[in-house]
């Protein structure tokens, strides 16, 4: 039998693990809804497009290894279609180069759906949307996002049973904690008494980062998560910091270094007394195969993979390699964390607080029950928008 090399082996294996992943249960849904709609009225209306961008504001100045803001721009889209509206949503933080609320706009502009008939051609359709210009990551999410939102409010189904997820399997979110002077740090701590696990923004240098955590341990002793943001640059001090870490009761730790940086990555995992999970490294699904062995795991967030369809390949390709999954935000409203929640029942981590640090949320969703993302059985996302569009 000739052998077959471990990495011609994942590249042969991962379309079979992505093309299983997009057939489950929502797409069979839709064949049997295209079934009944050759008997029925339904289907024969247009697909309309409408969007809008907003700045969402931060209660407090959100500040991570090499960036802070204010606020976060986002692009919100309305599908609308034989009188059922739907709703989407992606952010624009100012690390997503090259995207920005213009050129956001610009994509959205290019989009012409008269070619498609129905809603249900999930498929042909974010084919369609994701070719039309390379990137634009936080737009394609936010169209994917309204299109699985109307597919599930035509059907009457929330998203998540569509995918055929149990609610009931839906971790604890984080509730995160920006870099921050150590007296702002003790209050933000203290401001996310409700939820059961904090993540703490890291990556400055060793005396900070270690006095950050000092000052969360001086007013709480809950589990922690830290994120560097590929602060730490070099492989012995990030192993160093892990060890320490581990001490203070942290259990894992994301993106502690350069995200191109895979051989020193690799080995920080292979010594490291807590698991590792990719941010910056993992994007879209082609990445997740090539970090294999690097990470134990990847953080998979909307706006980096172009939405829910992709997501949930990602999530099924990151099982069949033996990783662990987190879904992730950032610095979006209900509308975007609520979706991200209808696939978190598959994940092993949850960093969805993104509305809960806001002040001008502009959709009613998903709730937490102390700390646990809690689906409601709202059709599509569960999230409703507050006021007029």
């Amino acid at each position: 039998m000739k052998k077959i090399s471990r990495r011609s082996f994942i590249k042969t294996g991962l379309t079979a693990i992505a093309a299983t992943a997009a057939a489950s249960p929502i797409l069979t849904a839709c064949d049997s809804i295209a079934n009944i709609n050759r008997k029925t009225s339904l289907g024969s209306g247009k697909i309309k497009l409408s969007y809008r961008c907003v700045d969402l504001q931060q209660r407090h100045t959100f500040t991570i290894s090499g960036f802070s803001r204010d606020f976060t721009p986002n692009i919100q889209v309305r599908l609308e279609y034989d009188g059922v509206v739907a709703y989407g949503e992606g952010g624009l933080p100012p690390y997503m180069i090259g995207q920005t609320k213009e050129t956001a706009s610009e994509f959205m502009s290019k989009i012409n759906l008269d070619q498609f008939s129905s809603p249900f051609m999930v498929d042909d359709i974010l084919r369609y949307v994701d070719s039309i210009a390379p990137g634009m990551s936080c737009a394609k999410s936010a169209f994917d996002i309204a299109l699985h939102d109307l597919i599930g409010k035509l059907l009457n189904v929330p998203c998540h049973r569509l995918f055929g997820y149990n609610p009931e399997k839906t971790p604890c979110t984080s509730y995160t904690i920006g870099i921050d002077t150590e007296e702002m740090v003790r209050k933000k701590t203290e401001e996310a008494a409700a939820y059961k696990i904090l993540k703490v923004k890291l990556g400055i240098d060793e005396k900070t980062d270690k006095g950050l955590i000092k000052a969360v341990r001086s007013v709480s002793d809950k589990p922690i998560i830290i994120d560097a943001n590929q602060g730490w640059k070099d492989k012995h001090l990030a192993l160093d910091m892990i060890h320490w870490l581990k001490e203070q009761g942290v259990q894992m730790v994301e993106q502690p270094m350069p995200k191109t940086v895979f051989d020193d990555m690799a080995w920080v995992t292979a010594h490291s007394p807590l698991p590792t999970f990719a941010d910056e490294s993992c994007q879209r699904l082609v990445d997740v195969p090539k970090l294999h062995g690097v990470f134990t795991g990847i953080n998979i967030k909307l706006i980096k993979c172009t939405g829910l369809h992709e997501a949930r390949q990602m999530i099924a390709t990151a099982e069949a390699l033996g990783m662990k999954v987190m879904i992730g935000c950032t610095g979006e409203s209900s509308c975007a964390i609520s979706a991200a929640a209808q696939v978190s029942p598959r994940t092993n981590w949850a960093d969805l607080d993104g509305a809960l640090l806001i002040t001008n949320d502009m959709f009613d969703g998903v709730k937490f029950v102390d700390g646990k993302i809690t689906l409601n059985d709202r059709p599509g996302i569960g999230a409703e928008l507050i006021g007029e569009w």
